[in-house]
């Protein structure tokens, strides 16, 4: 019985240490609550966000916050870009009017969180409403925030269309040169 009643304590106290850390709705509404004081529309969740943003998250999860200054961390994101949009299927040129803000905050207290989203230079960013989707990815210490816009160039949208295009364009270049030939 002893047994059972220390490991319910841990039970009890690893439940309220995963309540402390920020989860991905939690923080949604927090910003979306924040956009709303400033008559911004609220974000919507968005799939692709969410891949884009758990993929960075996944490749700075053994970064330490006190480590990773703006530039190298800046760099990282720069050389690891093509295979997370890869890995996502996201098309590069829909993602040039987005926004990635990844923020290190240790044991990703949640209120500590929104904070260095709101009361930071990410608040200017939160307050532009011409950002209308989200996506959050977390890892460890590390939240990244993913912006996307209404626009092709914001949109983080599939790969999928493109290679599509190229099934119908090459049925029709085969019937011109038939035509030619004949």
């Amino acid at each position: 019985m002893e047994c059972f009643g220390s490991r319910l304590v841990l039970l009890h106290a690893f439940l309220l240490l995963l309540s402390l850390q920020v989860r991905s709705d939690d923080l949604l509404q927090g910003i979306n609550s924040f956009r709303n004081s400033a008559n911004a529309p609220a974000l919507v969740k968005h799939d692709k966000a969410d891949c884009v943003a758990d993929e960075i998250a996944d490749k700075m999860e053994d970064k330490s916050c006190a480590s990773n200054t703006g530039a190298t961390m800046q760099s990282q994101l720069m050389s690891d870009y093509p295979a997370v949009l890869s890995k996502c299927e996201v098309d590069v040129n829909t993602t040039t009017d987005g926004m990635i803000l990844p923020v290190c905050v240790p044991k990703r207290t949640a209120t500590l969180v929104l904070t260095n989203y709101t009361q930071s230079q990410n608040a200017k960013y939160l307050n532009d409403s011409k950002f209308t989707g989200a996506g959050i990815g977390t890892e460890d210490d590390w939240t990244v925030l993913v912006l996307t816009t209404n626009t092709r160039g914001g949109s983080f949208a599939s790969t999928a269309h493109r290679c599509q295009t190229h099934y119908y364009v090459l049925p029709i270049l085969f019937l011109l040169s038939l035509a030619f030939v004949y």
